[in-house]
């Protein structure tokens, strides 16, 4: 497939209505987001022509690419207000950091790996989409944060929800996060309420692990 010949904008639009909105995501500033920012300027050069593809693309380190649809559904189920702290877990490619971005007030995204942190922000830059978004170089289960963010937003997967994950919600503070133990995944959403923490289950799906979340391996005799 010849990428130069690709039409973008009418991929991003079939991606918008034949795959994300009839997944249920019907939040019009996250279809608008969707509608708008340019995916195939975050996905890595050799998977380019794919960007707009019902797929989850390799990143490099383990990593992937959520597809469009969990994406949407992430950020429909966040809820983001236009004065909200977030706070991401896994920059990856930076496109999700970018869609956060237009939603909220400001983001605060943590990636292990230099490169894809260095990738992202360069991405984000040339499109103008940095002005409101800090990228750290950070291991998340090893951050250290007295912050609260009123969203928190997790890329990788986890066994258990890490405690500090909780702790860096404010109160009414959404975090979203798929945990479990492949292939019985379920995203979830955590809801830091007044008197207690709700988790709603949203839908099943599976990533990789974040890196020293995965479930300590089982031995049998």
């Amino acid at each position: 497939m010849n990428v130069d010949t690709l039409d973008f904008a009418k991929a991003r639009e079939a991606m918008v209505e034949q795959q994300v909105r009839p997944w249920d995501v019907l939040d019009t500033r996250v279809l608008e987001v969707l509608a708008q920012l340019p995916r195939e300027a975050f996905v890595p050069q050799a998977y380019r022509a794919l960007a707009y593809a019902d797929l989850a693309l390799p990143l490099g380190h383990g990593q992937e690419m959520l597809k469009p649809v969990v994406e949407g559904r992430v950020l429909q189920a966040l809820g983001l207000r236009p004065g909200d702290s977030v706070l991401e877990v896994g920059t990856g490619s930076g496109y999700l950091t970018a869609c956060l971005g237009r939603l909220a007030r400001e983001v605060v995204s943590l990636e292990l790996h230099a490169d894809l942190a260095d990738a992202a922000r360069a991405r984000l830059a040339a499109h103008g989409l940095d002005g409101n978004v800090r990228i750290e170089v950070a291991d998340a289960l090893q951050y250290q944060d007295t912050r609260r963010f009123d969203a928190m937003c997790v890329s990788g997967a986890v066994d258990a929800i890490p405690p500090q994950f909780l702790e860096w919600l404010a109160p009414g503070g959404r975090l979203f996060v798929v945990q479990g133990r492949a292939p019985a995944m379920s995203a979830v959403l955590v809801r830091n309420e007044v008197n207690a923490r709700r988790i709603d289950s949203l839908f099943e799906t599976e990533l990789p692990y974040l890196v020293g979340a995965a479930p300590a391996p089982e031995f049998h005799l």
